[in-house]
C-alpha cells in the first residue's frame, strides 16, 4: 500500500471515529433533551445558587432567545460529558494501532485515568465548591440589594469553573507523564514545590472570582494533587526498576 492510499485510509477511518462519537453525543443530547428537558437539566445545574439567594429570588434572561437556548447549550454539555468515556475510547481506538507495546501499557490507563480525574474535578466543583462560594459572596451584599443573576452569564460562569477543576485534577496525569518520559525526575519536582505552590495561587486568583474562598478551593486541591502525582510518579518509576531484576530472575 502506497503512503497516499495508507493516509486515505487513515483520513476514513478518522472520520468514522468522529462520526461515532458525535453521533452518541447527538444520541445522548436527544434522549435528555425529551426527558427529563432542557429545563429541568439547567435547574439542576443552578441549584447550588439558587439555594444560596434570598428565598423567592429567581434568575433572569435579557436576551429574547436566552430562556431557549442557555438551557439547550447545558443540556449538550451534559451530553458530551456523559459520552466523554466513549470520545477518548475513539480516540485511543485511532491511535493505538501505531502504538508499541509499552507505550500501549501506558496510554490506556492514562486516557481511564484522565477522563475519571475531569469528571471527578466538575463534580468537586458543582457539589462542594458553587455552594460555598455562592453562600460566601451572597453574604457580602446589601440587604437594598436584590439578586437576579442572568442565565447567561451563569452558564459561562459555569463553563470557567468546570474547565478549571476538571484541568486541575489532571495534575497527577500531568506528573505522571513527565517523570515517565524521562522529561524531569521527581527530585526535580520535589525541588519545585515551592514554585507549585505559587503558581497554583496566582492560577486561582486569575481564574476564579475575586473572592478568598473559591481561591483557596482552587489552588489548595492543586498543591494536594501535585503531591499525590509525586507519589504515583515514584511508585511507578520503583516499579520500573524492579521489572528488569524480575525479568532476569525469570529467565534464569
Amino acid at each position: 500500500m502506497s503512503d497516499q492510499e495508507t493516509f486515505i485510509s487513515h483520513l476514513i477511518e478518522l472520520r468514522s471515529r468522529l462520526v461515532r462519537a458525535v453521533t452518541v453525543v447527538l444520541a445522548i443530547f436527544v434522549v435528555l433533551f425529551i426527558w427529563p428537558g432542557s429545563g429541568p437539566i439547567y435547574d439542576a445545574l443552578a441549584l447550588p445558587l439558587m439555594r444560596a439567594l434570598p428565598e423567592g429570588a429567581k434568575m433572569i434572561a435579557t436576551g429574547v432567545i436566552t430562556p431557549f437556548m442557555v438551557p439547550v447549550k447545558v443540556t449538550a454539555l451534559v451530553a458530551f460529558m456523559i459520552a466523554l468515556p466513549y470520545v477518548l475510547y475513539q480516540a485511543w481506538a485511532f491511535v493505538a494501532p501505531g502504538l508499541y507495546e509499552h507505550e500501549k501499557k501506558l496510554a490506556l490507563p492514562l486516557v481511564v485515568g484522565s477522563t475519571a480525574l475531569f469528571l471527578l474535578g466538575v463534580a468537586f466543583c458543582y457539589f462542594f465548591v458553587f455552594g460555598r462560594v455562592f453562600a460566601f459572596i451572597h453574604s457580602f451584599a446589601p440587604k437594598s440589594i436584590t439578586p437576579a443573576p442572568d442565565i447567561e452569564a451563569y452558564f459561562s460562569f459555569v463553563i470557567t469553573m468546570f474547565l478549571a477543576f476538571g484541568v486541575t485534577f489532571e495534575i497527577p496525569i500531568v506528573v505522571i507523564v513527565l517523570v515517565r518520559m524521562g522529561l524531569v525526575s521527581v527530585e526535580k519536582l520535589r525541588d519545585a514545590r515551592p514554585y507549585v505552590i505559587v503558581g497554583a495561587f496566582i492560577i486561582a486568583a486569575v481564574v476564579t472570582p475575586p473572592d478568598v474562598l473559591s481561591q483557596l478551593l482552587l489552588a489548595i486541591p492543586m498543591c494536594l494533587l501535585y503531591e499525590a502525582g509525586l507519589v504515583l510518579a515514584r511508585f511507578i518509576k520503583a516499579a520500573e526498576k524492579n521489572e528488569p531484576e524480575l525479568t532476569s530472575k525469570g529467565e534464569i
